[in-house]
């Protein structure tokens, strides 16, 4: 049974409503967020908030009551604001919302009528949904072991975000060694094989990340979403980083503000050099927020192909250099106490730096150097 209860989804058409019912929410968020700082940490009332916005519906296409907010290109902007937005209120409850969106982005792309239909179901009762695809160090994968109409599942995934309170997680497995993996879709109890210890990263505590043990467990064949292969299919596979680097841009602002509110709480935004840190990482956030919109209706286009991958693995890499420069630029500002709890800059420093460690980055930008030297086109005109 869900924890949080459905609510009548927002017409199709209305995304400034939806965004406007957004940012009612997030003071109530950003306020929470301090307190949720702690090992094992689920902000479920801040997913309950988001559902009462419209949020945990909102991926989905129009005809199955949603917004389209990462299932269609209509929807790439207001999706990559609300990514900024939560990401600026809370990074870890910004992690959980992009693997929602893109949990339903992969059923509605891959899977067949009864399941979509089914999903959209979940999602509109307030179901949270995730994707976890890392496997543990030294194991074998996740395997899926077909016997008639059902499939018996074996292994580990870990650095699952929501890990005991998502409902329903699309895991990635293989029937066989050597053969494409396949998408599973877990129906999950709360707290059920769960496993949260191993989760001792500084940052995003409250992400409720850890372990998930599927031995034994028995579904229906009907719970294998899509084809073999399905989960790395591109461009979606790598264009879809910037929805991550969308949650982190957001980050970027908070840490702003919170160097803004440093400054004036001691009165020190007169002192030149500090309005001039001010001002590098007020110009830093803006990159990101830039790069992401500009990756976003690139990466979302019906036509997204190998440049958008390109475009996406810049994007990425300039959020992070940002990132990184804004962290330095804060600490320095800031001193010590930007290293102290409970201060927000030492939390939202924690967070971003364990958030920004994404897989590939060399790889993601080596692609778009490749790109770059193969297109006929000029440096200026490589996008159009």
């Amino acid at each position: 049974m869900s924890l949080i209860q459905p609510t009548p989804p927002l017409p199709p058409a209305d995304l400034p409503a939806l965004l406007a019912g957004l940012r009612r929410a997030l003071p109530g968020i950003a306020a929470r967020a301090p307190a949720r700082d702690a090992d094992g940490a689920f902000p479920a009332e801040d997913v309950a908030a988001l559902r009462e916005a419209g949020f945990l519906a909102a991926p989905l296409p129009p005809e199955f009551g949603g917004q389209g907010l990462g299932t269609t290109p209509a929807g790439a902007a207001a999706l990559c604001t609300a990514l900024r937005l939560i990401g600026r209120a809370s990074l870890p409850l910004g992690r959980l919302w992009e693997g929602h969106v893109n949990a339903l982005r992969l059923i509605m792309a891959h899977g067949d009528a009864a399941q979509r239909a089914a999903a959209a179901r979940d999602a509109r009762a307030g179901r949270l949904f995730a994707v976890w695809n890392t496997g543990a160090p030294g194991e074998p994968p996740l395997g899926i072991a077909r016997e008639g109409e059902r499939i018996r599942l074996t292994g580990r995934k870990i650095l699952c975000s929501g890990a005991g309170s998502v409902e329903r997680a699309l895991v990635t497995g293989i029937a066989a060694p050597g053969e494409p993996t396949r998408l599973v879709l877990l129906p999950l109890a709360p707290g059920e094989r769960a496993d949260l210890s191993g989760w001792t990263a500084q940052g995003m505590r409250a992400s409720a990340s850890g372990a998930i043990d599927v031995t034994g467990m028995e579904l229906p064949a009907a719970a294998l979403i899509g084809p073999p292969g399905a989960y790395e299919s591109q461009p979606d596979f790598a264009a879809g980083a910037w929805r991550f680097a969308a949650v982190q841009a957001g980050g970027i602002e908070a840490l702003l503000a919170a160097l803004r509110a440093h400054l004036l709480r001691l009165g020190r935004g007169g002192d030149a050099i500090q309005a001039a840190r001010l001002g590098e990482v007020a110009m830093l956030a803006e990159t990101a927020r830039l790069w992401v919109e500009a990756a976003a209706p690139r990466a979302e286009a019906g036509d997204a192909g190998e440049a958008a991958i390109a475009f996406t693995g810049l994007a990425r890499t300039a959020v992070e250099r940002a990132a990184m420069e804004a962290l330095a630029l804060t600490e320095r500002a800031i001193g010590l106490q930007a290293f102290l709890r409970p201060q927000d800059a030492e939390r939202i420093a924690r967070d971003l730096s364990t958030y920004l460690r994404q897989p590939g980055p060399d790889r993601a930008l080596g692609h778009a150097a490749a790109h770059v030297l193969a297109a006929a086109a000029e440096p200026g005109d490589l996008w159009d």
